[in-house]
């Protein structure tokens, strides 16, 4: 084999190796990297409802880091579920 070809299958390999790794970095960014998320998926949800009447908190500094949504199921006089 001369040294030409040499360089021309040298290159190829190189290519292959390059494009399949960013291809594989794509598709699994793709896919939201399913294989981790699930090994790190820990959530706690509280079994019961709280008992009696919700009473909301309505400090000025509790307010400003509320969300919208916090903030109407207090309105509504329910216990929140969303942060």
């Amino acid at each position: 084999m001369n040294i030409g070809k040499r360089w021309v299958l040298t290159a190829v390999l190189a290519g292959s190796i390059a494009g399949g790794a960013l291809g594989g970095m794509l598709l699994g960014a793709a896919n939201g990297n399913a294989a981790s998320a699930a090994t790190t998926t820990t959530t706690s949800t509280p079994s019961a409802a709280p008992s009696g009447k919700f009473v909301p908190n309505e400090n000025a500094t509790h307010e400003a880091n509320e969300s919208a949504a916090r903030e109407a199921q207090e309105d509504a006089g329910q216990f929140p579920t969303v942060p």
